[in-house]
């Protein structure tokens, strides 16, 4: 997985199976963050015109904690990117 990959690539050689897991929640939060900017345009319109902000987080469903990650690290790259969506005039 795509997600995964990028995880392990991100932590230091020898990163253990738990630390890998728990990056990869993290990374896959921002993916899905990601995705939601670049193909829902009223939402990153929004974000852009800073009407609403979007924050990512992890909620541990054993403790009930919310670990909150704050907005995507490279926002203002994804906010610069035109829609993912193919015009129905294309």
């Amino acid at each position: 997985a795509p997600v995964a990959q990028q995880a392990q690539a991100e932590l230091a050689p020898g990163a253990s199976a738990e630390e890998i897991a728990a990056h990869v929640v993290k990374v896959n939060v921002f993916a899905g963050m990601e995705r939601l900017l670049v193909y829902s345009e009223p939402i990153r319109e929004k974000v852009k015109n800073g009407e609403v902000q979007l924050h990512g987080a992890v909620y541990d469903i054993v403790t009930g904690e919310v670990d909150f990650l704050g907005q995507h690290p490279r926002l203002p790259l994804i906010l610069g990117m035109e829609s993912g969506l193919i015009s129905a005039g294309a």
